[in-house]
């Protein structure tokens, strides 16, 4: 079976770009495009409000006096503030406005290490002179699409808000496939992908990431379990880890990548950089039993941990 093409770049700028891949057998322009489609919308990190607190506002079926918008709509305004962080811990920024003003997301204030990326975004009107919005919010790091009831597992103090969270940094992303001549068919495909982000990542790194994450899937499933550890012992993982319940190969250059990108939780991350493991590579070397003796990691991190490294073909050893 003849091989596609590499990815080409078709026209590409910071937050957009359209990337066409040549030569896929018959079928798979479609296999390949809806694959890669629902990776990108699902399983790229990036960083959202999660939680909210409006002064003078005890829940969220409220109005502020002498603002336009209902406290639903304003949450639904920031729902769609996109941010860049470079600290995997969460982070709290406010807003805070009196007097009448159109009020968008680059009145946020942020510390040194957020960047507000739509800062044009309207979140709300203040109609009157004397009124005020003052808006605490927490920001973090993750995964797709977070409901409220799933990130939001304790119990919140009165007049703060759970949002649904869209870590996603992916603002569009479809695919076309159409047909074309390889030797003498004409029923190959062609595979055209266009990609728009909120620009804290490039459509090529989008692309890039997630084939990584397709490629690491499908070497997971690559065989069948033999009941002979024998047989298992033979198994590696290249880049220097080399274990013998880790049953699959995974490139070096996904070992160098921070766990800070595995949208783990802050206090897994926070065991994690206290026990000195950075790097992917540093916890494919670790076993089941290593991580539960670290401080502040029970079983639930561990477990968790385990479903990021999935995503890279990595198989824990457990003791």
């Amino acid at each position: 079976m003849i091989l596609p093409s590499k990815p080409r770049i078709i026209n590409e700028d910071e937050f957009a770009g359209v990337y066409e891949i040549d030569g896929l057998y018959p079928g798979y322009g479609h296999t390949l495009g809806n694959s890669l489609r629902r990776i990108i919308l699902s399983s790229l990190p990036g960083t959202a409000i999660t939680s909210v607190k409006i002064a003078g506002v005890p829940h969220e079926f409220s109005t502020i006096e002498g603002v336009k918008e209902d406290v639903v709509t304003i949450l639904v305004n920031l729902k769609k503030v996109r941010f860049e962080m470079a600290t995997a811990e969460p982070q709290v920024v406010t807003l805070s406005v009196k007097g009448v003003k159109t009020i968008t997301a680059g009145n946020i204030k942020v510390p040194g290490q957020v960047t507000v990326l739509n800062k044009d975004l309207p979140i709300a009107d203040i109609t009157a002179g004397n009124a005020s919005l003052d808006i605490e919010m927490v920001i973090e790091k993750g995964l797709g699409y977070i409901s409220k009831e799933t990130h939001q597992k304790d119990k919140v103090e009165i007049g703060t808000i759970a949002l649904d969270a869209i870590f996603t940094p992916i603002k569009r992303v479809n695919y076309e496939v159409e047909k074309m001549r390889v030797g003498d068919r004409t029923d190959y495909n062609r595979l055209k992908i266009t990609i728009e982000t909120d620009g804290s990542v490039t459509p090529k790194e989008a692309l890039e990431r997630s084939i990584e994450i397709m490629i690491s899937q499908l070497q997971a499933v690559v065989g069948f379990k033999e009941e002979n550890k024998a047989d298992e012992k033979t198994q590696s993982v290249s880049g220097e880890v080399s274990e013998s319940d880790t049953r699959v190969n995974v490139d070096s250059d996904s070992l160098k990548t921070r766990v800070d990108d595995l949208g783990l939780s802050t206090r897994t991350l926070n065991a994690l950089e206290t026990a000195n493991i950075r790097t992917i590579g540093g916890l494919a070397r670790k076993k089941e039993n290593d991580l539960l003796a670290l401080e502040g990691l029970g079983a639930k991190g561990v477990q968790e941990i385990k479903r990021a490294l999935s995503n890279f073909g990595i198989i824990l050893k457990e003791s």
